[in-house]
């Protein structure tokens, strides 16, 4: 640092020393005068090296010694922001995420510690980007990221997927630097292979509710009890191994009367485990049995160390199990095994306890279906909605409300959430249609075939009431004149479901006058803030109007009342005033 200060005062017309010492110089920038008056002559007298910007300085003195820096005129205003970075560069190369700066040609500036360990790289500088990720596929949304960053000087986002099925998120921010000029890229990477394929698991429920459709229902009518149960067997095996990924599988049902656990379906389980005779019971029985008894999953991470572990597959060294439950009684278990120890982690399991949940209606509705004769009447198809409906109105209830509580914290949680409320309803129509399809035509509701009603045909109805019996019958009254049914216990939980519909709106809102938190009056008050206009219906008792709420709810512009008990034909009329556009209602 002496020999370049001599260096520097000789250049202003100072005695320089006779034999100076080559002191090596890093120059950014620099030529234009009076610096370039001083970088000739650091030139003569050190070892310089010249670079025209500060991210280009940036990687000399990453991988390069220095003993000074100079910094044109030009330049000290991001040689400031240099400073700064340099300061942090120790927190940059141990982030969790990839973090490089790119050229506008895509080759890379500098990159952090994380790309070269994933990639496997001593070195990633002056390469192309796209080449050390291997020309991954861009799924988008936007397909030339780094493009439209520097075109437009906004951040843009996108993902990729690598030819070793990783997935990567890219966000790229661009670098002002002088006169505002955009030549660089900051660019985040972010691996998340595993919630990618973790949303993959979660689209095998809604394929495998969509695979029950496939046959015609002549074919479905057709089939025999073994046959159908064949189908589903199929189709759980299929999404299971193919987008699950899990190669051995044990899923067995119990029997109420005798606590046995009968096998249903196994693949890749040893003779002698797949033929085991099982009990729903804490001891004695394996993981199956105890989460069996207990109705809750069991994650085994080592079996040679878990005294509850019976072996299953030849090998296994981690298992996990997850309970088959249906309104809340367990029916049955699912097991897989892996050969690598803690091969399964908290979110598989989280995400196999969705997997079984659905699951589970769906071998509830099999086995009403199994009851049922050829010749299936109304009554067999009212109770597949009943026993498809409420359960899944439970997994939508508890879905918003968790949604609301991570709102504003975790965006990936909110739209896996997301998925999950408009799988869940997918699934719900999908059984629905499957019980339709199973009866003969002339089992099915008269109105909906003759074309009356056709207002009510896909309408959203929302049904808000603390009572299990109103939410059952309006599940069973609606549902065959073609109307999508969904119940709330409270007021809370309405505006919650009104809240995330995903984009849609309730057609029609039929709520209690008097719920466990609101009453009918303040349920009308906070939804018009939701809504407009405001599809609302009050039930109520003749005669019963605590604190008027009815007068109240009225001059507020309530549409219309429903008097308890009112009969079937007003409440279908009194529904298709509300979906009709454009007529009046009162």
């Amino acid at each position: 640092m002496e020999n370049l200060a001599e260096a520097v005062m000789t250049a202003e017309g100072e005695q320089a020393p006779q034999n100076p010492t080559k002191t090596r110089v890093l120059l950014i920038g620099g030529a234009a005068p009076p610096g370039a008056k001083i970088a000739d002559f650091l030139r003569e007298r050190c070892e310089v090296v010249e670079v025209q910007s500060v991210l280009r300085a940036m990687v000399r003195l990453a991988n390069q010694p220095f003993d000074a820096i100079v910094v044109g005129s030009d330049q000290v205003a991001e040689a400031l922001k240099l400073g700064s970075l340099l300061q942090h560069e120790r927190i940059l190369q141990g982030m969790p995420d990839g973090l490089v700066v790119l050229d506008a040609d895509n080759l890379v500036i500098w990159g952090n510690e994380r790309i070269r360990e994933w990639f496997h790289r001593p070195a990633v500088a002056g390469e192309d980007f796209y080449k050390i990720l291997g020309s991954p596929d861009i799924l988008g949304p936007d397909f030339s990221p780094f493009r439209t960053a520097l075109a437009t000087g906004r951040a843009s986002t996108s993902k990729v997927r690598t030819a070793d099925n990783r997935y990567f998120q890219l966000h790229a921010a661009p670098v002002y630097e002088a006169q505002d000029r955009t030549s660089h890229l900051v660019v985040t990477v972010r691996d998340v292979t595993k919630e990618t394929l973790q949303n993959q698991k979660l689209a095998a429920i809604h394929q495998a509710g969509i695979a029950l459709t496939d046959l015609k229902p002549q074919d479905l009518l057709d089939m025999s009890v073994q046959d159908r149960i064949e189908l589903l067997k199929s189709n759980i095996l299929h999404y299971t191994k193919d987008l699950l990924k899990f190669d051995v599988v044990e899923i067995r049902l119990l029997d109420p009367q005798t606590g046995k656990l009968e096998p249903l379906l196994e693949v890749g389980m040893l003779p002698e485990a797949a033929s085991r005779v099982l009990y729903a019971r804490p001891q004695g029985n394996g993981v199956t049995g105890f989460v069996a008894a207990t109705g809750k999953s069991y994650l085994c991470e080592d079996t040679t160390q878990d005294p509850l572990y019976l072996q299953g597959a030849s090998g296994a060294k981690s298992s996990l199990t997850v309970p088959l439950t249906n309104n809340d009684q367990v029916i049955g278990t699912f097991n897989v095994e892996s050969p690598n120890a803690h091969a399964f982690s908290e979110s598989d399991l989280q995400f196999l306890e969705i997997f079984t949940r659905d699951l589970a209606i769906a071998l509830n509705t099999l086995d009403l279906l199994a009851a049922e004769k050829a010749t299936s009447t109304l009554a067999s198809v009212e109770a597949i909605h009943s026993a498809v409906a409420l359960p899944i109105d439970e997994i939508l209830n508890d879905s918003v409300n968790i949604m609301e509580r991570y709102i504003g914290h975790d965006p990936d949680v909110v739209q896996r959430l997301q998925r999950i409320l408009r799988h869940a309803r997918d699934i719900k129509q999908v059984i629905q249609k499957v019980g339709q399809k199973m009866a003969p035509a002339k089992a099915l509701p008269q109105p909906s075939r003759d074309g009356g009603h056709v207002l009510l045909q896909g309408s959203q109805v929302l049904v808000v009431d603390a009572d299990e019996s109103v939410r059952v019958a309006a599940h069973s009254l609606l549902e065959r004149f073609g109307c999508n049914v969904e119940t709330a216990h409270d007021g809370a939980e309405a505006l919650c479901m009104v809240r995330n519909l995903g984009g849609a709106r309730y057609q029609c809102i039929i709520a209690d006058i008097r719920l466990p938190d609101v009453s009918g009056y303040d349920l009308l008050c906070r939804l018009k803030e939701l809504m407009d206009p405001l599809p609302l219906v009050l039930m109520t008792g003749f005669g019963y109007d605590p604190g008027h709420s009815i007068v109240r709810a009225r001059q507020a512009g309530l549409q219309a009342v429903l008097y308890k008990p009112f009969r079937l034909d007003q409440l279908l009329e009194t529904v298709e005033r509300m979906v009709q556009p454009g007529e009046a209602k009162g």
